[in-house]
C-alpha cells in the first residue's frame, strides 16, 4: 500500500490549521503537506508536527503574493532577483519545517525567454540548496490559465536541461487527466523522474474513489512498481473530508 499524505490546504479545512494535522494523523495518513505554510506560526507547525509524529512531504515555492497577484515566478522573465530572494525564505521554512520537497512554481508566462528563466532560477535553486529535494508540477490551464509549466513533455525537457540530482517531477493525476486525457499513458513516460505524486478524481477535483480511473489499479501498480515516495491528497471534499476519506482505509 502507498504511502499516503494529506494536504493540509485542501482537506480538514473544516478545523483550524493545526489541528487539521491532528486530524490527518488520526485518519490514518503518513504525512501531510502544506502548499502555503507562511502564515501559519512555525513553532505551532513544528510542535504540532512533531506531537504527532507527522512527516511534512512538501511546500509551494515562491511564497504568494496575498495582493492578488500571481503565485509563482520562476519562469516570469525579469524575476531572476525576486525569486532568489523568495526561493532563500521558502528554504529556511523548508528546512525549519523538515519538509522533503520543495515545489517551486513557474508561474504565468510563454515563450523561449520565460522558459531560459525558468531554467537559469532552477540550476541556481539546485546548486543553492544540493540537499533540498525540489520538485515542479505541470499544472492544467483549467487549473491556471497561462501557468508556463502546462504540459508533461515540457516537464521532462525542463528537469532533463537542468540536470541536477536534486530537482525531479511531481506528479498530479487530475492534471495529468486534463492536459493529455490518458494519466496512466502519462505517468509510464514520466515516472523515472517523479520525485512524489498528488491524486484527485479527474472529472470534479473531488476525492479518488470513484468515476473512469481506477485509483485502487493505481495503487496497486505504484507498490508493484516499488514506488516508495508519498501519494498525497490534493482534492475538494465533496461533503466533510472525513466522510470521504475510504479511499485510503480500503487500500
Amino acid at each position: 500500500m502507498p504511502k499516503f499524505c494529506a494536504n493540509l490546504t485542501w482537506l480538514f479545512t473544516e478545523l483550524p490549521f493545526i489541528e487539521r494535522i491532528a486530524a490527518a494523523a488520526e485518519a490514518g495518513f503518513d504525512a501531510v503537506e502544506v502548499l502555503f505554510p507562511y502564515d501559519i506560526n512555525v513553532q505551532d507547525l513544528v510542535n504540532a508536527l512533531a506531537a504527532h509524529e507527522m512527516p511534512l512531504a512538501l511546500i509551494n515555492c515562491p511564497p504568494p503574493n496575498y495582493t492578488g497577484g500571481a503565485q509563482g515566478w520562476a519562469g516570469v522573465p525579469g524575476s531572476e532577483a525576486r525569486f532568489e530572494r523568495d526561493f532563500r525564505r521558502a528554504l529556511r521554512y523548508a528546512r525549519t519545517l523538515g519538509a522533503r520537497h520543495l515545489h517551486i512554481m513557474s508561474g504565468v508566462a510563454e515563450g523561449e525567454a520565460a522558459r531560459a528563466t525558468f531554467l537559469r532560477n532552477l540550476r541556481w535553486a539546485a546548486a543553492e540548496a544540493p540537499d533540498q529535494s525540489l520538485t515542479i508540477e505541470p499544472i492544467s490551464v483549467q487549473a491556471m490559465p497561462g501557468y508556463l509549466l502546462n504540459d508533461f513533455a515540457l516537464g521532462r525537457d525542463i528537469v532533463e536541461s537542468v540536470a541536477a540530482p536534486n530537482l525531479r517531477l511531481q506528479f498530479d493525476t487530475f492534471h495529468a487527466g486534463k492536459i493529455t486525457g490518458d494519466v496512466l499513458g502519462t505517468w509510464d513516460r514520466v515516472r523515472d523522474i517523479t520525485a512524489h505524486i498528488q491524486v484527485a478524481q479527474i472529472t470534479d477535483r473531488g476525492e479518488p474513489d470513484r468515476g473512469a480511473f481506477d485509483f485502487p489499479a493505481f495503487f496497486a501498480q505504484l507498490d508493484a512498481e516499488g514506488y516508495d515516495g508519498w501519494v498525497s491528497g490534493e482534492y475538494a471534499p465533496r461533503k466533510t473530508t472525513e466522510a470521504g476519506l475510504d479511499w485510503i482505509t480500503r487500500h
